[in-house]
């Protein structure tokens, strides 16, 4: 079991992490509109997943926002994901107050499958920590950055570096 810190706390995932180079594990998401969504539904597309505790939050908030700035400068062929536990109307929300358009919200409130299956679910809190991993078109796994502190963010030069690589 994989940890993490919340304020130099630990936290505990459940789960594993994939490695980079394995096939993605596939998931069961929700949009803002409560529709499913899983790997399949992105089948030949390269993504950027961002795993967040929530986007109602600071540290979230500026790590989407610049994910919905850079889009620009990436290819259209990359799609970007915020997924949460939050509530898919919260996430709609927050999305909509925030002006982002380039990253699409998806919500793993309902089962965690996300979140166990990319070891990323917070054994005591029931959120997904912060983390991106990059899948490309053929659906490996090219890029996992695991954030250890909850209160900081990503690396997100790293991060954007190697989604130029994938498409």
């Amino acid at each position: 079991m994989s940890t993490i810190t919340f304020k130099g706390s630990p936290l505990h995932l459940v789960g594993a992490l994939p490695s980079a180079g394995q096939k993605a594990p596939d998931f069961t998401l929700l949009a803002n509109d409560l529709t499913p969504h899983g790997l399949q539904d992105f089948a030949g597309k390269a993504l950027v997943i961002a795993t967040v505790p929530s986007l109602d939050t600071p540290v979230c908030d500026t790590e989407i926002r610049r994910f919905n700035q850079e889009s620009a400068a990436l290819s259209e062929k990359l799609r970007i994901l915020a997924v949460s536990c939050d509530l898919p109307f919260a996430q709609a929300r927050w999305c909509g107050a925030a002006g982002i358009r380039a990253v699409q919200s998806l919500s793993d409130h309902r089962d965690a499958s996300f979140g166990q299956n990319y070891g990323v679910l917070i054994q005591e809190l029931r959120l997904l920590a912060r983390a991106i991993f990059i899948i490309d078109p053929q659906g490996i796994v090219r890029y996992v950055q695991l954030v250890s502190e909850m209160t900081s963010e990503p690396d997100y030069n790293a991060a954007l570096k190697a989604a130029k690589t994938v498409v």
